[in-house]
Parts: C-alpha cells; sequence; structure tokens
C-alpha cells in the first residue's frame, strides 16, 4: 500500500438540503462526507439541495474529510443539472446511484467533462441493484477514473426481496461478488448502512462482519455510528504491533539472506509482509488526523 493511503472506515450521508448537517460534519471524526442529492432529497428540494450543497461546500473547512457529491441519475430530470453543479463545487469525488453497466460510467464521465469538471475528478459507483450485481465487474474496469464501490444494500435488499436479518443472508452473493470485482481491478469498497439506530450490538456485529469479508469501510447514517465505525474499521493495537513484528522478522531474514521466517510460529511470506505494510499504512494515516 502507497503511503498515500487513504482511510475511509466511516462515511456518513447527509441530505444537501439538511444545511446543519452539512455544516456539523465539518466538526465530526468521520473520514468521508457524502453530500446527498438524490434519496435522501424528495423531488420538491432537489433544486434547493443542488444550490445549498455548492454554498456550504465552497466555504470549505472540512480538513482533511473527504467531501463526495451523489447525484441523481442522469436518466432523471435532475441529473444534468447536478452534473453542473458537481463541476462547479468543491468535491473530493462524484457518486453515481444506480450503476447498472459500464456505459453509465462513460456517460456521467463524458457529461462531467463537458460541463468543465476537473478533468481527473474520482467517480464513486453505487451498488445497489440485480443488474447492476451482475455486471460489477465489467463495471469496475470501466474507466480508470473510477475509485470507489458503494454498497446500497438498502435498494438491493428491496429489489431482491430479502428480508433484513443480521446475518445478511440473502445479500452475501452480492457483497461477495463485489468484493471480488473490487479486488481484481484495485478499488476500494464500502459496506451499506445500517439502518436500526437503536440496535447499537447489531451495527458492531456488521461492521465487524463487513471487516471480517474484506470492506474497507462502512457508510453510515447517524453521527452516533461513527465511532464504532472508526474502531472496527480500523487497526487495533494488537493488529499494529503483529504488523510491525512481521515486517521486523521479514527484514532480520531477508539480511540472512533467507526467503520466510517465522513468526509466533507461522510462516511468513512475502504476501504476509505486503499486507503488514498495509497496515502500518494505514495506521500511519490515521495518526495523522488524530
Amino acid at each position: 500500500m502507497s503511503e498515500s493511503y487513504t482511510p475511509l472506515r466511516s462515511v456518513l450521508y447527509a441530505p444537501g438540503v439538511n444545511r446543519r448537517a452539512l455544516e456539523k460534519a465539518r466538526t465530526l471524526p468521520i473520514d468521508c462526507l457524502i453530500l446527498d442529492l438524490e434519496d435522501a432529497v424528495s423531488p420538491d428540494e432537489k433544486r434547493a439541495a443542488r444550490e445549498t450543497v455548492v454554498e456550504v461546500l465552497s466555504a470549505g473547512g472540512y480538513g482533511y474529510r473527504k467531501r463526495v457529491l451523489r447525484i441523481n441519475g442522469l436518466e432523471t430530470e435532475w441529473g444534468a443539472e447536478d452534473i453542473v453543479a458537481v463541476a462547479k463545487a468543491a468535491v473530493d469525488a462524484v457518486l453515481i446511484p444506480k450503476v447498472e453497466s459500464p456505459e453509465t460510467v462513460l456517460e456521467a464521465i463524458a457529461a462531467l467533462d463537458a460541463a468543465g469538471a476537473a478533468p481527473d475528478l474520482p467517480i464513486w459507483i453505487m451498488a445497489e441493484t440485480p443488474t447492476g450485481i451482475l455486471n460489477i465487474n465489467a463495471i469496475a474496469a470501466a474507466h480508470p477514473h473510477l475509485e470507489v464501490i458503494v454498497m446500497g444494500t438498502s435498494d438491493l435488499a428491496k429489489e431482491m426481496r430479502v428480508r433484513h436479518t443480521r446475518g445478511r443472508e440473502g445479500l452475501m452473493t452480492a457483497l461477495g461478488l463485489c468484493l471480488l470485482a473490487a479486488r481484481a481491478h484495485g478499488l476500494t469498497i464500502l459496506d451499506g448502512v445500517y439502518l436500526d439506530l437503536q440496535d447499537g450490538d447489531g451495527f458492531r456485529a456488521a461492521c465487524e462482519q463487513g471487516r471480517n469479508m474484506g470492506f474497507d469501510g462502512k457508510t453510515l447514517i447517524h453521527p452516533q455510528q461513527i465511532t464504532p465505525a472508526n474502531q472496527l474499521f480500523g487497526i487495533s493495537a494488537a493488529e499494529l504491533k503483529q504488523a510491525e513484528t512481521i515486517v521486523s522478522a521479514w527484514q532480520n531474514a531477508l539480511q540472512a539472506g533467507k526467503g520466510v521466517c517465522v513468526v509466533e510460529g507461522r510462516l511468513i511470506e512475502n504476501l504476509h509482509v505486503d499486507e503488514a505494510r498495509r497496515v502500518i499504512a494505514m495506521q500511519g494515516a490515521i495518526n495523522d488526523r488524530a
């Protein structure tokens, strides 16, 4: 992992029409804010939300927090004006909803270019429909500007008629396919939201499940979810110590002319060292935000 690795442990959605929430996010310990013009905004408020988002972003003050603008789909009556807003806004990425084909990604990039957006503006996409899941490998390979897959598990569960269970049994195939596509194409991938704000234990369990599956972070719907997400998608003291031990043992082995070493009874090879270095780099990036 490169030294420029950017943690995305906690990614908070905020309705674009809610100025207070957008401004409060400047003080929250989140890694990323998604300013939402889509699902969280009613049709009657779309224009006001767009204007509010551009104004709030222009004021700055978000520090290290990534700012991502989720637009309405280009096929909607609001999509074209959202693209114009993105071109004017101080954003780090644009999030495209309900992506079902590579062509959708390419169409969005062409529209952004025509509107005068930064030519290297990163693209994030929502994976939230059955068709999108079935095409996710091709979508993930659509364009070099694509950086992040965001799981839209609420919409996906609705479309698939999946029951909401703590183990998410009905979503595991879709989650796994998206994880494979992300890793195959070098993308970051974020787990979906947890809707029950009264179930703190359930949220922690979902974070642990997502982390164990390989997700890089969690999308959130409320500030109370930030601290556990940062903790559970972060690096524990034990993980950091083990990573440092592995790297040190590997360096000693190389100096001794050996291609493998043993740490706490476990055979260590180059692949384990790569992961250990990723862990150390991530913790370093997190420390820089303290």
